[in-house]
């Protein structure tokens, strides 16, 4: 059977797509012969249809960006983020969820139904089912201001718990929020949230939490995933094959996850203060 997930001719955009999960994805769906428009603050170094560089931190750069991709968009996979330090906290979160956010919304008006949105989140956000009245706001904020003010508004939250675990749980929260509301129109809506994986990003977040924690979080499996075998299940969740899956919140963690709330393993964060000392 060809083209079995359905990607031949589909005009799909990828953010992040210079590096890491987001170059995986976009290769792969260059494969699948679907059109690709790539984004990123660099050059996307896969042969995409059209490259358009974006700064997520500024809300004329997404204007700009969702101007020259056009319509119709039959999937979005939102890849780009922040680690955290270097980074400002306020850097990070607007990144990872709120330029995050406000592109994905530009976009809505541009797809048909049937079309598909994913996200990636990240393990370091799991137990955001408890914060979702905390985070209610950010998650339902109309723009990418009011996004903003509310970060601004709770930097000593950011400062305490560290911009990147605080943006990957608002992300699931947005997703589980978002996905029943977008559903009625025929577009999906769902995210993954990875393990450590093996990308350019990894040096900093070594830096921030220390190989120890990282490695903690590998769990079961005993190694970090590549990009690669985080890129397919991005590729399969927005598949038209895949229609009946929305609002869901797939954990890519090779069993971290299901080891961890059943008991067989414990993973201790240290705040944020002391990532950085």
């Amino acid at each position: 059977m060809s083209d079995v997930l359905g990607y031949r001719g589909k005009r799909v955009v990828v953010t992040g797509s210079a590096s890491g999960m987001g170059e995986a994805a976009a290769q792969i769906l260059v494969d699948l012969e679907a059109e690709v428009i790539g984004l990123d603050v660099k050059p996307t170094g896969v042969p995409v249809a059209k490259s358009l560089e974006i700064d997520l931190r500024d809300p004329e750069a997404i204007e700009s960006a969702v101007g020259a991709i056009g319509s119709p968009i039959d999937a979005v996979f939102s890849v780009a983020g922040l680690p955290g330090p270097p980074f400002s906290e306020l850097d990070t979160m607007l990144v990872n969820f709120v330029g995050a956010k406000q592109l994905i919304e530009s976009l809505v008006p541009s797809m048909p139904r049937g079309s598909a949105i994913v996200c990636v989140a990240s393990t370091a956000g799991l137990g955001w089912q408890e914060s979702v009245a905390e985070f209610m706001p950010l998650v339902s904020s109309p723009d990418f201001a009011a996004g903003k003010a509310w970060c601004e508004a709770n930097a000593a939250m950011l400062q305490e718990s560290g911009g990147y675990v605080l943006s990957k749980k608002a992300l699931n929260i947005w997703v589980a929020w978002r996905a029943a509301t977008l559903l009625p129109t025929g577009i999906r809506l769902n995210c993954t949230n990875p393990g450590p994986t093996d990308t350019g990003m990894m040096s900093d977040f070594e830096a921030q939490s220390g190989a120890d924690l990282i490695n903690a979080y590998v769990g079961p499996s005993g190694r970090r995933s590549t990009s690669i075998e985080q890129g397919w299940p991005l590729v399969f969740l927005n598949s038209p094959h895949s229609s009946y899956i929305a609002g869901e919140a797939l954990h890519t963690d090779a069993g971290f996850t299901g080891a961890l709330v059943t008991g067989q393993i414990e993973v201790v964060r240290p705040d944020a203060s002391a990532r950085r000392d």
